[in-house]
C-alpha cells in the first residue's frame, strides 16, 4: 500500500522547510502557507498590488544562492515571525508582517550573501500569491522509491529534500508516479488530479544538510532515465484533510 510518509511546507521560497504533522487541502490551492514569502533581489519588478509570477532568478534560490541551504528558519504563522539560524545559534529574527522585522531579515541577508544580491533584498509577499517555480496553485509529491532508485544509479545517498517535495509518500513501485499523469488520486481524505511531471534543475545539486553543491541530478537523472524529473504536481480538487501514514490510492481513470 502506498502511504504519505511525511508532509513538508516552504514558508519562504528558497529557505529551509518545516515539516508538519497534518494539514487540510482546499481545492485549487496550493499546500497553505508554502511559499508565500520571498526574498527579492533589490531589482526585482514585484509589485504587491499587482502580483504577477516573475523567474526565479529574480529571487534568493539554492540555483544560484547555495549558501542559503546551510541557513534553519521558522515561521510562526500566529505571530509573523521569522527566526534564522546557522549552526544551531540564532543569527536573525524579524515579524514580516511590520517594516522594521522585514528590514531586520533583508538586512541579514545583504550581509550574509553581499555581492550575490543586486540591490537591497527585499521580503515580497501579496495576499492569494504564492512563488513557487508553477504559475498554478500546485502541491508536489515525491515517490521514495523513485529517489532510491536514483541513489541506485548515482551510487550514493540523495537526500529526499534536495527535491523540496510537498509531500512524500511510499510503497509505490519506482516511477510508478508517473503513470498517474492527468489521473485522479485520493489522499488522505483529500482528491488532487495529476497534471504534470517536475523538470529539476540544478537548485537540486545542493546538498540540504551541508549547503554544498556536491551533485548534478539533472545530469544523473538524464544519464540514466533519459529524462530530469522527479516528482510530480497535482491540484487539489476536493478539500480533505492529510497527515503521515495516510493512503495513497489511484481512482478510476475516467473519475
Amino acid at each position: 500500500m502506498t502511504t504519505v510518509t511525511a508532509i513538508y511546507r516552504y514558508p519562504v521560497k528558497g529557505l529551509s522547510g518545516e515539516k508538519l504533522d497534518g494539514v487540510r487541502l482546499e481545492p485549487g490551492r496550493e499546500l497553505p502557507g508554502d511559499r508565500a514569502f520571498a526574498i527579492a533581489h533589490g531589482t526585482a519588478p514585484f509589485d504587491p498590488a499587482d502580483p504577477k509570477p516573475l523567474a526565479k532568478s529574480h529571487f534568493l534560490m539554492l540555483m544560484r544562492n547555495e549558501r542559503i541551504a546551510g541557513l534553519e528558519t521558522a515561521y510562526d504563522d500566529a505571530t509573523g515571525m521569522l527566526t534564522i539560524g546557522r549552526n544551531g545559534r540564532q543569527v536573525a529574527r524579524g515579524n514580516l508582517n511590520q517594516p522594521i522585522g522585514r528590514k531586520l531579515v533583508e538586512q541579514f541577508f545583504k550581509d550574509f550573501l553581499g555581492d550575490e544580491v543586486r540591490g537591497m533584498p527585499r521580503v515580497v509577499q501579496a495576499a492569494g500569491h504564492h512563488f513557487a517555480d508553477v504559475d498554478l496553485p500546485l502541491v508536489s509529491l515525491i515517490n521514495m522509491a523513485s529517489v532510491r532508485d536514483l541513489e541506485r544509479v548515482a551510487h550514493r545517498p540523495v537526500h529526499p529534500l534536495r527535491f523540496r517535495g510537498n509531500i512524500y509518500l511510499d510503497g509505490a513501485k519506482p516511477w510508478q508516479e508517473f503513470e498517474w499523469l492527468h489521473r485522479a488520486i485520493a489522499v488522505g481524505d483529500a482528491r488532487l488530479r495529476v497534471v504534470a511531471r517536475i523538470e529539476r534543475c540544478a537548485a537540486t545539486d545542493v546538498d540540504p544538510e551541508t549547503a554544498l553543491r556536491d551533485m548534478s541530478i539533472p545530469r544523473t537523472l538524464q544519464r540514466a532515465f533519459g529524462h530530469v524529473d522527479m516528482g510530480i504536481y497535482a491540484q487539489v480538487e476536493t478539500s480533505g484533510s492529510i497527515a503521515p501514514g495516510d493512503a495513497v490510492q489511484l481512482l478510476n481513470s475516467g473519475s
